[in-house]
């Protein structure tokens, strides 16, 4: 009989050649950016689940750190630095928990006020319209797992409007951390984003500057 093995780099090369379907992928075209935001949580919260095992794709190390907190924003409020590339928690005692992230390039880049609307573990990706316009290459629904653009959890963000088809998700990608490569979402390692899905809850304010 034949014997399978599967090893790290087993699973580090298929998720290297899934990554190719879906390069800068994992962000959204938004439309009308400016339209997008303010009013108050109107959406029914949803925690989405999956049964894939959290150390999958966990390769990069963490960039989390403890930091005096300079948003002034209230416990629980997540502030994203898109200039500097840092995603602040608002934590007691004026400390923030800050990780690194991607954010949008030029042209899709945004400025605003949204929420946390729901929660996803290893989320399925569906790429809007409007990026299946531009890469129609794209598979219509991609299921949640190591080679999914969305990576180990999805926050997704909505506001008075409904969804803003912006999220805070994993990468498969990690070397675009620190880098505006996305179309408007804001990317973290699985490392960090199974870490500030583990802190945040539904209807947490998120402040994008």
């Amino acid at each position: 009989m034949f014997q399978i093995r599967f090893s790290r780099s087993n699973v580090l090369a298929a998720a290297a050649a899934a990554s190719l379907l879906a390069t800068s992928a994992q962000a959204f075209d938004g439309g009308a950016f400016s339209s997008l935001f303010g009013g108050q949580p109107q959406q029914p919260s949803h925690i989405q689940r999956a049964n894939l095992p959290t150390e999958l794709n966990r390769e990069s190390l963490s960039t989390r750190a403890i930091v005096n907190d300079p948003t002034g924003e209230r416990v629980g409020s997540i502030t994203i630095d898109t200039k500097n590339r840092y995603l602040y928690l608002s934590m007691e005692g004026g400390r923030a928990m800050r990780y690194d992230v991607g954010v949008g390039r030029d042209g899709f880049a945004w400025q605003g006020r949204a929420y946390i609307g729901r929660r996803a573990e290893w989320p399925t990706w569906t790429p809007p319209a409007a990026m299946l316009k531009r890469r129609p290459d794209l598979p219509r629904v991609m299921t949640g797992g190591i080679a999914n653009p969305l990576g180990a959890r999805a926050m997704y963000l909505y506001n008075g409007h409904g969804d803003t088809m912006f999220r805070i998700h994993g990468t498969n990608e990690p070397d675009t951390i620190g880098q505006a490569v996305s179309s408007g979402c804001i990317r973290l390692l699985n490392a960090d984003v199974i870490d500030l899905y583990q802190r945040v809850k539904i209807g947490a304010p998120v402040i994008v500057l």
